[in-house]
């Protein structure tokens, strides 16, 4: 796995930065972002003041762009990826050692990771984006773009370690303290409330009109789509709390269906574009080989006989395969050549949001709540349905009207003996007559397999819904005795503890538990 040096940075900030991979949040909004020196009049010309930092923004989100692979890797595949059931690992060892997140082990240089794009690259360039807004005559509705995808990227990262600095941050405090994770949903919702207000007035006056173009690797400034995304957004959160507080998440939820802006076709996808870097899936499946398919997707997808497989791993030996998660003393020569890597080009965009998740969110919520005036069998299938449209798969009608298949056994084609029963009997075809948790387990598994590979994502869904059910790690070396449970959040920054350290002390009382891999954040409240 390769390391991955920011670039973002000049002086004094940079080296500190380097040496500890994290540093104080209180200093964020210090550290020089311009590294050019450019004057003001120079930032003001093609509106490079806001277009520069918002294009920071989206590369920072999933840490990708030139020369981040391996900060990808640390950020998103090796702790959701896997824990999300997609990804596993067939590398001997890393610069930690041969114990890790694999084996719900934390090591002090991964956990800090998330923090250093989530604050520099999101934060940072969403402050200077916000006081450049608080300008005379300046442009409000690039900040409304920026707020989204700051509530996007910051949703990631509380979802993985529960309080996190954020109302705070900005204000000019010299160590920011940290919000309780209800504060910051709660947060989340009132800025895509106004940023979304902005847009649709922009929209409506402004037909085609368009927003950093020029910056804008998602959408290349069609606001349009923002708010389509923005709006499927805000009900992927609004679902997600649904278990800590039902009004609330019936209150947002709501004014989702209301608004009526979803993501609905091929077309409609956040995908992040870059001119410069591989795609991180890309680099660490295919160029370096250190993880391959999971035996989870492995599990369904083959139980299924879903034609999507083959769009969504390369395959070996006749067919996609996976592996176990939390192996030891691994040969990887023979996992890769028995084992499936993702099925990606070099220099694909990477997926932000599908499409079809905004059907699936839909189809939960028509059940939940009887919202809106589609059907939860319509949504659920014309989910699938635009899935199997998104990867170019085929045979999507036979695959919805299927009510006998389920789940395989996995079978361990390394030859080492790993095999495991498969842990769910759910079928795809949709039945009126399954009670709820039936038909919420459907909805789920097939919002599992249509998101891939965001493994962020699904870690979060499994853990809130318990859906999919994943093999859990072969060694659970966490000494939390979490094989039953599986690991629920990663544990503060040891960064944080230097650097914060009567803040982040604050925030574990915020938890509802110990500062570890066991403890289950705020919206984690159903019993598994």
């Amino acid at each position: 796995m390769k390391l991955h040096k920011l670039n973002i940075f000049s002086g004094t900030a940079a080296a500190a930065l380097l040496l500890s991979l994290s540093a104080c949040t209180g200093e964020f909004d210090k550290w020089n972002l311009d590294p050019s020196n450019a004057t003001e009049a120079q930032r003001q010309v093609d509106n490079q003041a806001v277009g520069s930092p918002f294009s920071t923004m989206e590369l920072g989100v999933m840490a990708v762009g030139n020369n981040r692979g391996g900060s990808f890797q640390i950020c998103d595949i090796l702790p959701g990826g896997q824990f999300g059931g997609y990804f596993a690992n067939i590398k001997s060892s890393y610069g930690v050692g041969a114990l890790h997140f694999s084996h719900y082990v934390l090591p002090d240089g991964w956990v800090n990771e998330p923090f250093v794009y989530a604050y520099t690259d999101v934060m940072q360039n969403w402050n200077t984006i916000k006081k450049e807004s608080e300008k005379e005559g300046s442009d409000k509705n690039s900040f409304a773009l920026a707020t989204i995808v700051k509530v996007f990227g910051m949703s990631r990262l509380t979802d993985m370690y529960g309080p996190v600095p954020y109302t705070q941050f900005g204000t000019g405090a010299t160590y920011v303290s940290y919000d309780s994770q209800e504060t910051i949903y709660n947060s989340f919702f009132k800025e895509l409330d106004e940023a979304i207000s902005v847009l649709v007035s922009y929209n409506e006056s402004n037909r085609n009109a368009k927003l950093l173009a020029d910056f804008d690797r998602v959408f290349g400034g069609d606001v349009a789509r923002w708010l389509n995304f923005a709006n499927t957004l805000r009900l992927r959160l609004a679902l997600r709390v649904a278990y800590a507080n039902e009004g609330l998440a019936k209150q947002e939820a709501q004014k989702s269906i209301d608004l009526g802006r979803f993501m609905v076709q091929k077309e409609d996808a956040a995908i992040i574009k870059f001119t410069t870097g591989k795609n991180p899936f890309y680099e660490v499946t295919v160029d370096w080989g250190d993880l391959h398919e999971s035996a989870s997707i492995d599990s369904y997808m083959n139980g299924y006989n879903d034609p999507r497989i083959s769009k969504y791993f390369t395959p070996r030996d006749g067919g996609c395969f996976g592996v176990r998660l939390g192996l030891t003393n691994i040969n990887q020569t023979a996992y890769m050549n028995t084992t499936s890597p993702a099925n990606v080009g070099e220099y694909d965009g990477v997926n932000w949001m599908t499409a079809a998740e905004g059907y699936f969110l839909r189809a939960e919520a028509k059940l939940r709540w009887d919202m809106g005036a589609e059907s939860v069998q319509d949504l659920y299938e014309q989910g699938i349905r635009i899935s199997f449209n998104e990867r170019g798969a085929t045979g999507v009608e036979a695959y919805i009207a299927d009510d006998y298949s389920t789940p395989a056994d996995f079978v361990d084609h390394s030859g080492k003996g790993d095999d495991a029963s498969a842990l769910s009997n759910i079928t795809i075809a949709w039945n009126e007559a399954d009670n709820f948790e039936t038909q919420l387990e459907r909805i789920i598994t097939q919002k599992w397999i249509a998101i891939f590979p965001d493994g962020q994502e699904a870690w979060s869904e499994f853990r809130r819904t318990g859906y999919p059910k994943l093999f859990p790690t072969m060694n659970d070396n966490s000494g939390l005795n979490l094989k039953n449970l599986q690991i629920r959040r990663l544990r503060f920054p040891t960064s944080e503890y230097e650097n914060n350290t009567a803040n982040v002390n604050a925030a574990v009382s915020l938890l509802g538990g110990a500062d570890n891999a066991k403890t289950q954040l705020w919206w984690d409240k159903k019993k598994h």
